[in-house]
């Protein structure tokens, strides 16, 4: 495989082979984003677990502690006060049924996260196959579907991200941007391998956690010596 001028000097830097301890691995991770654009820096997380099985499933949200650099853009599908509130909250989008047609008709996906309320769900649903291969289906698991949704709005604008294993059993979240620097990014990174330990099925057998990898959207990955799981 041809790899970049920068990349091949960024796989120099250090052993591939090696597992770092988290700060010398987000040391190096942020060394090698050489990107001229702020790259995003990514946690991989490899679970001992199956995925196909219902009872070792592993999903949840998270607020991180320094948010994740990038602002993402809300729709509230709500009526009555709860619009008002969503609309107080910072929410970029507010409506009802005319901005699901706008979405029907208009094809029109000007959102990151939609956020609704339960008695929303029945005309929500009938979007459901345009919103879910484009993993915008509200769901309660993930907060989305709440009558809190000023609550929920603050949280997305605050940095939430949502951690859910695919069907590999692997778990890949955003924690941040490069200009984070070290210190903040491994705050957020604690922050997250904190919450996927803490939310280990019950029905897990042996190694929970086989490999951790971080890297950045450019750069290579670099393996993290990991053993609280």
């Amino acid at each position: 495989m041809k790899v970049g001028k920068k990349y091949a000097e960024s796989l120099k830097s250090y052993d591939r082979t090696k597992a770092y301890d988290a700060n010398e691995a987000m040391n190096l991770v942020v060394a090698n984003a050489k990107a001229k654009f702020d790259e995003t820096v990514e946690l991989h997380i490899r679970l001992g677990i199956d995925p196909r099985q219902a009872d070792q499933q592993v999903r949840g949200v998270l607020v991180l502690p320094n948010g994740t650099g990038k602002t993402k853009k809300v729709l509230v599908v709500a009526k009555g006060e709860r619009a008002d509130a969503a609309q107080a909250a910072g929410a970029d989008f507010v409506g009802a049924e005319e901005m699901i047609q706008k979405i029907q008709t208009e094809n029109w996906f000007g959102f990151d996260v939609m956020i609704t309320t339960p008695d929303m769900m029945g005309v929500v649903g009938r979007i459901g196959r345009l919103l879910g291969p484009k993993g915008l289906m509200p769901n309660p698991k993930s907060g989305t579907v709440t009558m809190d949704v000023a609550k929920a709005v603050a949280e997305v604008k605050a940095g939430k991200v949502e951690y859910r294993l695919d069907k590999t059993a692997i778990i890949h979240c955003p924690i941040g941007k490069k200009s984070f620097g070290s210190e903040k990014l491994l705050e957020n990174f604690n922050a997250l391998m904190d919450a996927i330990v803490k939310a280990k099925p019950a029905a897990a057998k042996g190694q929970y956690i086989k490999s951790v990898t971080l890297t950045s959207t450019m750069g290579p990955g670099v393996k993290v010596s990991y053993t609280k799981g």
